[in-house]
């Protein structure tokens, strides 16, 4: 079961993820800095292609700038250094370690997410204990090496009227096509390139903050 505190800890419109390859020369920390200053408050730590150490000492400092500004801190599959930095929660694939295993080393109070593509997995990972489903790709995207074909708004349909826990809608996101997505009932979308690639980080997540406003 989802508690009222994790539920407030993902009561947030715009979910940022972190990805330095897109980031147009600047380093993670550099855009969590600009993110968080724009008003984002719910971030995950996204980062393949680097060494551990190099990933636990960014979490690091990426774990006390999020303190500091009262945001919430998921890391992307490394549970170690979730546990390490004391992260609010962890984000795991479908190839991932199994959720059970993962709340056996994290405890209840961390947050678990799960990528989902399909509702049978939707399903799958609400009987599992998932505090929080990611719902996508809605959109192709580029962002991930490995990522499935796009799901389409389809399953954000379904997802909207059959899933009790929240949710984010994941995949292709960008400004063009926020406002459909909204449409279809998204409360929570998480956006990547359309943030990190922008020139000026802090206006592009008041522009994206925007489309909720007046909804």
């Amino acid at each position: 079961m989802i508690t009222q505190a994790k539920r407030r800890k993902l009561a947030y419109p715009l979910y940022a993820i972190t990805a330095e390859e897109y980031s147009v020369g600047r380093s993670n920390s550099d855009v969590v800095r600009d993110m968080l200053a724009g008003g984002v408050k719910i971030l995950q730590y996204r980062q393949k292609e680097k060494s551990r150490r190099e990933k636990y000492l960014e979490c690091v400092e990426i774990r006390r700038m999020t303190e500091k500004a009262a945001a919430t801190f998921i890391v992307n599959d490394d549970v170690d250094i979730a546990l390490a930095v004391k992260a609010d929660g962890v984000h795991l694939g479908q190839n991932d370690m199994p959720i059970e295993v993962v709340r056996e080393l994290v405890k209840e109070e961390m947050i678990i997410g799960l990528s989902t593509h399909s509702p049978r997995q939707a399903l799958d990972a609400i009987s599992r204990g998932a505090d929080y489903i990611a719902i996508g790709p809605i959109f192709p995207t580029q962002t991930k090496k490995d990522v499935c074909p796009a799901v389409g708004l389809e399953y954000l349909d379904y997802a909207v009227k059959n899933v009790a826990i929240p949710f984010v809608a994941i995949g292709g996101i960008k400004l063009h096509n926020l406002r459909e997505v909204l449409e279809h009932g998204a409360s929570r979308v998480a956006m990547v390139t359309e943030i990190v690639g922008a020139a000026d980080i802090r206006a592009r997540i008041k522009e994206i903050l925007s489309f909720f406003h007046h909804e």
